[in-house]
Formats: C-alpha cells, sequence, structure tokens
C-alpha cells in the first residue's frame, strides 16, 4: 500500500486544486489572493461593470503577476540572453586561414 500525501488549496469551502507539492500549493494559494485583492481594485471601476469579466481579468493579471510587476516599474525586467551572431562563412573561412 502506497502512502501519498496531497495538499489541496481550498477556498470558501470549495476545493480548487490539488497539489503533491507544498511549495506549489503555496505559490496557487498566495496568486488566489492576489487575485481576491486586484477583483477588489476592479471592483472599483466602472469600466467593467460585469463582476464575472472582473473576476477573470483579476486572475489573468495576478497569474501574470511578474509582467504587471515589470509594467507597473516595481521591478526590472529580467534581462533576455543573447547570442552573438554568427559570422558568415566568408568572414569565417577568411579568419581560419589567417589563424594557419
Amino acid at each position: 500500500m502506497a502512502v501519498i500525501v496531497k495538499y489541496v488549496v481550498e477556498r470558501n469551502g470549495e476545493e480548487k486544486m490539488t497539489f503533491t507539492s507544498k511549495s506549489e500549493a503555496d505559490a496557487y494559494d498566495k496568486m488566489l489572493d492576489m487575485a481576491d485583492e486586484l477583483f477588489a481594485v476592479l471592483s472599483e471601476s466602472k469600466l467593467l461593470e460585469d463582476e464575472a469579466k472582473q473576476e477573470e481579468l483579476a486572475l489573468f493579471l495576478a497569474q501574470e503577476r511578474e509582467k504587471v510587476l515589470v509594467a507597473l516599474g516595481a521591478k526590472k525586467a529580467k534581462p533576455t540572453a543573447k547570442k552573438k551572431p554568427a559570422k558568415p562563412e566568408a568572414v569565417q573561412e577568411a579568419a581560419d586561414s589567417e589563424a594557419a
């Protein structure tokens, strides 16, 4: 018999998601907390009067937390690794012949 540990994220008595890792469950729970706070902000706006759309947008923004923080200037974007462009073949051949 196997013993399986499961971490369940529950909100208002409703099971939202099950994880095998505590850290993943905590991260998901934190994301749901952010979505709740964002929903409160969005509900103050007259731009979106549909509560379902407010909830959907709040969840999207919480899921895209890193990009939102960069857009707000609260965090710097992570630099992307740029590869050096490959030398054209003719230039490479000339460099090889000079080295010889």
